[in-house]
Parts: structure tokens; sequence; C-alpha cells
């Protein structure tokens, strides 16, 4: 591996050892959102569930790499039903069947950690437990075409082919990035694609992959307040998102649950 050199497409190539850094953010990143879980129900605020996230870093002694982001001015992203991503909390009060990804980044010794999975508020309707499960399963097809040699293209064709064969969209507006001591940096990880198509995966390069799928059509829109992305149908919408690192024969995941809780209840 060649340590610290870019790539012609401006990709990072991390030392060895940058690995340990992402692995101890990304398990704090973890850990919070595994200890959320037991907040989530009916009748709870976003942002209520995000006064928690932010005590959580803050007593971990991290960072939210959130907090002052282009003006953002909270510790997480709380997506619920059919907005896709960048939820701001609120008011917004949990109903019986509502589902949520909820996504927070975290600096540990200058080294960002970043994921987000699904929760659900009580039971799940069927068609958004299916939704859930086929958006998981996308993101670990994903991973497992992640391996030296392999392109960006084949990551986005192997999500893009599961999502699409159980009739369900991917969104095309927003992707995955590259991380390490930056929040975002290249490359854009699109979760669509052709196999053999893009940069090819080296050994050393960290990124994430977060596929979003809609139960219905891929496009999107952002409303009023400039960050909230919705799906311009109304339809369900859902998310799951690992920072990973490229190895010399497949991906670390920085992100696993501590708890083994990183698929959700579905009630």
């Amino acid at each position: 591996m060649n340590e610290g050199r870019i790539t012609r497409e401006g990709i990072r190539i991390h030392a060895a050892e940058d690995s340990a850094g992402m692995a101890k953010a990304g398990a704090l990143a973890a850990l919070i959102l595994d200890e959320v879980a037991d907040l989530v129900e009916p009748g709870v605020t976003t942002g209520a569930l995000n006064d928690f996230i932010t005590r959580r870093v803050e007593e971990e002694g991290a960072t939210s790499a959130t907090i002052g982001y282009r003006g953002y001015q909270h510790a997480s992203c709380i997506s619920v039903n059919h907005v896709v991503c960048h939820g701001i909390p609120g008011d917004k009060v949990l109903s019986n069947g509502d589902i949520l990804n909820i996504d927070v980044t975290v600096i540990v010794d200058g080294w960002y950690g970043d994921t987000s999975r699904m929760y659900v508020a009580g039971r799940a309707p069927i068609k958004a437990q299916r939704l859930i499960q086929v958006t998981h399963d996308a993101l670990m097809f994903g991973i497992e075409a992640v391996k030296p040699g392999n392109t960006f293209g084949d990551i986005g064709e192997a999500i893009q082919r599961h999502a699409e064969g159980h009739r369900m969209s991917v969104v095309r507006d927003f992707c995955g990035h590259g991380l390490g001591r930056v929040f975002h940096a290249p490359p854009n990880v699109l979760h669509f694609g052709r196999s053999g198509k893009g940069p090819t995966l080296e050994e050393g390069m960290f990124f994430t992959i977060e596929p979003m799928l809609n139960l219905g059509r891929p496009e999107t829109k952002i409303l009023a307040d400039d960050w909230t992305a919705v799906t311009r149908d109304k339809s369900l919408s859902a998310q799951f998102e690992h920072s990973i690192g490229v190895t010399a024969d497949g991906a670390e995941i920085f992100t696993l649950s501590p708890g083994d809780t990183f698929f959700p209840d579905l009630g």
C-alpha cells in the first residue's frame, strides 16, 4: 500500500495505522445509535432524540461534526417516513408505525465516524418493514463488492441490482463520500452504476456507503429550510450507512454496532 498517496481522482490512500483512529470514531457513533434505540417510541419528539445524542457526544469527550457544519445546529439528522435525508430534529412527535433514519457523525482525535440506521416507533407496516430490509441488504451487497481491484461502479451496481430487483428505486440525488480527518472528501460513492466503471478501489481508501431507497420513484426535492430532502411522490424512504476502509482482501466496517443492533426491531 502506497501510504499517504492521493490518486489521480483525488482519493486519499491512508496509512495502515489510520484504521485504528477511524475504528475508534466509528465505534462511538455506532454506540450512540445503539443507545438511542430505547428512546424511539410513539409520543417522543425528534428533538428529544437529538438532545440525548448531543449529551452523549459531550459525555464521551467527542465533537459533533454536524453542529456548525454549513450553519446546521444539531448533532443528528432525523428523517421520518418520506424524508429521504437531512431531516432536522425538532417538535415532530413520532406516531405508531413511523420509520426514521438517525444519522450521527462524531469527531474523535481528529477522525470522523459517520453512520446512520433505521428505527421504528411502535410496529412498522409490512411495506415499511420490507423497505427497511431491502435497504439494509442493499448496503451489505454494496460492501461485499469492496475489495482492491474492483471499482466504485461495482458497488453501485450491486446496490441498484438488489433494490430494483425488489421493485424499489435508488435515490440519485445523494451519495456516499470519502472521509477520514475530513467530513467529506473524494470520491462520490454512487449507489447505482455499472460494474467495472469508476475509480478502482485500493487498500487504504476510507469512505461511506449509504444507500437511500424509496418505495416509489427516486426523485427528491429540498424543502424551504434548505436541508430536508423528501420524496417528490411522498413515498416512504429508508437509508443505512456504514463507514468503511478498503483492506488487502475486502472491507473493514468502522461503524459496526457494539450491541449487534444495526438492523432495527421492526416491532
